[in-house]
């Protein structure tokens, strides 16, 4: 009877274990949808045949739809981008690092690219985001997202963006 209790409290205490492994390798994952508007300076040049455009992008970015924490919908943060941006005869190659900042502190860092559209009053288009990481809670966080951006009259625009996430 004594050995049956005793590899019992084994049985028991592995499960217990295994378990709490088991929910540390799993990880957290989610999903939110955000919109973002800004305002961009951007300074645009003629170079070799086609345009080169690069500058700064500010404004904030609320949280419209979340699957839940570390996003919490209705939430706010503040944006900054660098755009850089060559316009040839082939098209449109966009990059831009972003570093969300919520109302903690914590930072989230964005890649956005973009093959489609311009950066001009009146363009836009589509293109994905690679979530690299952050501090606080983003820290460690990978993910992807498909944005959609609207350039408007002066120097505004908005972006609308749909985010699948992890952490390890």
């Amino acid at each position: 009877m004594a050995v049956a209790h005793y590899l019992a409290s084994i049985l028991f205490g592995a499960t217990i274990m295994f378990g709490i492994a088991h929910g540390a390798l799993a990880g957290e994952s989610g999903s939110f949808s955000a919109v973002m508007g800004f305002n961009s300076d951007y300074t645009r040049i003629e170079f070799a045949g086609g345009n080169v455009t690069g500058g700064a992008l500010r404004g904030p970015a609320t949280i419209t739809k979340s699957s839940g924490a570390p996003f919490v919908e209705g939430e706010s943060s503040a944006r900054v981008c660098i755009v850089y941006a060559k316009e040839t005869e082939a098209g449109v190659q966009l990059e831009a690092p972003c570093v969300l900042t919520d109302l903690s502190g914590d930072q989230l860092y964005l890649m956005a690219n973009r093959s489609i559209g311009d950066v001009a009053a009146g363009g836009g288009g589509a293109g994905k985001q690679q979530i690299m990481g952050g501090t606080g809670k983003y820290s460690g966080m990978t993910g992807s997202c498909d944005y959609s951006v609207a350039y408007l009259p002066g120097d505004i625009g908005v972006t609308q963006t749909k985010c699948e996430w992890q952490k390890p």
